[in-house]
């Protein structure tokens, strides 16, 4: 079965940042991620993460902006100082918290411009961090109306110009079943461009039992194509985390 990572910042908030590393080892995730992890010290982060015995899969870029903010600007005309200082901010996080992948948002913007602009954003990215896997993920434009990557066929086609050995695809299974209407065959579309994954219930970003994506077929999928990497739980429980993970015991 996949190795199942808690995404902290949909997960067990009923309980501060700093705490929610060792519920989530206790709930049996082998990981976590956290989008913005901004707002706490990064030792504090990393330290509380490292007692709890869980690696960190993932962290957003930029930083702080989940409030309310801007969503990226790696596609945004005008925005490159600032894409570029909040991405240099984003790593040195990540030279504290060691996640695995980096997640560089696109923001909110179109059109021929946006998409020249993301290329060389991405393409600076890659070459400022060699060493650092970096993610891009289309995001539905029934969430986030605007969002420059809103599909998996141009993540492909961005991913194939960019063509950095360290830029890959994040797949999140509740996006792509809100954007195409078939998980599945997105996921069988992106699958060697793939370095992470996320899943959340459709409708509505509950837990990933039931709806209208087959997660015991998508897990075996991802068990069949070989994916090795992490499969984030990125939901909005419907009510306390730890009463709605049956799903997972099933999974593990």
């Amino acid at each position: 079965m996949p190795r199942f990572c808690a995404n902290l910042t949909f997960l067990f908030t009923e309980v501060p940042m700093l705490d929610r590393p060792a519920a989530a080892a206790r709930a049996g995730f082998e990981a976590v991620e956290i989008l913005f992890p901004y707002d706490e010290p990064a030792a504090a982060v990393a330290e509380r993460a490292r007692l709890a015995g869980l690696p960190i899969a993932l962290i957003n870029t930029p930083p702080p902006n989940w409030t309310g903010g801007d969503r990226g600007f790696a596609a945004v005309p005008g925005g490159e100082a600032r894409f570029r200082s909040d991405f240099d901010r984003a790593l040195r996080f990540a030279k504290v918290l060691k996640p695995r992948h980096l997640h560089v948002m696109a923001g909110k913007a179109e059109g021929s411009e946006a998409r020249a602009t993301y290329l060389r954003n991405l393409r600076w990215a890659a070459e400022r961090a060699p060493g650092q896997s970096l993610t891009i993920e289309p995001i539905n434009p029934h969430d986030m109306p605007g969002y420059f990557l809103n599909d998996f066929p141009t993540a492909l086609d961005i991913l194939a110009e960019v063509g950095a050995p360290n830029l890959r695809l994040q797949f999140d299974a509740y996006h792509a079943q809100r954007i195409h209407g078939d998980a599945m065959a997105a996921w069988e579309a992106s699958r060697d461009s793939t370095a992470h994954v996320q899943i959340a219930g459709v409708p509505g970003r509950h837990e990933p039992a039931g709806g209208d994506i087959d997660y015991p077929a998508f897990f075996a999928a991802l068990d069949a194509d070989g994916y090795a990497g992490w499969v984030s739980a990125e939901y909005t429980p419907a009510g306390r985390t730890e009463d709605g993970l049956g799903w997972l015991r099933a999974g593990s």
